[in-house]
């Protein structure tokens, strides 16, 4: 009976690590992330730029945006809008099923020590960073300096 019990317990304790080792092979349950809705004023300064977008998790674990850069810019910086009030932030959270909307008056990029002065029409190029997620490139359309996105934002 000792070697049948033997087997028993090594099939049980082979399945309970299988279990908790492992995760869901198609990856549903990490982050997905895509970025919509990208647009940049054109600046009113030579100095600072603002940036919009929304960042979307499909996946089932929130994730973080850490940092931005752009050779735009010497420093990206994202900054967090509470009432009147905008701060520099870590990092924002992009909520598993969920989003994180960057927009004017919310939340925002900031492109401050611009390298040049981008114009209508071009595109800016600039890199997201995320805790656990790996960087997405986005190309950033620069539109007038009173647009107003119809949606998204």
């Amino acid at each position: 009976m000792r070697p049948l019990a033997g087997r028993v317990l090594i099939a049980a304790a082979v399945l309970v690590l299988t279990g908790c080792g492992s995760s869901d092979s198609s990856g549903s349950s990490a982050a997905k992330l895509s970025v919509e809705s990208a647009y940049m004023p054109q600046p009113v300064t030579d100095s600072m730029a603002a940036g919009y977008l929304v960042i979307k998790n499909t996946g089932g674990t929130a994730d973080e945006l850490t940092s931005v850069t752009s050779d735009l810019a010497q420093d990206v910086t994202v900054h967090e809008t509470t009432g009147q009030s905008m701060r520099e932030a870590a990092a924002l959270k992009v909520p598993a099923g969920g989003e994180l909307v960057l927009a004017s008056g919310g939340n925002h990029l900031m492109f401050e020590n611009l390298k040049r002065k981008p114009k209508e029409g071009e595109t800016v190029s600039l890199r997201l960073n995320f805790t656990t997620s790996k960087a997405v490139t986005v190309e950033m359309p620069v539109k007038s300096a009173t647009y107003q996105p119809t949606s998204g934002h």
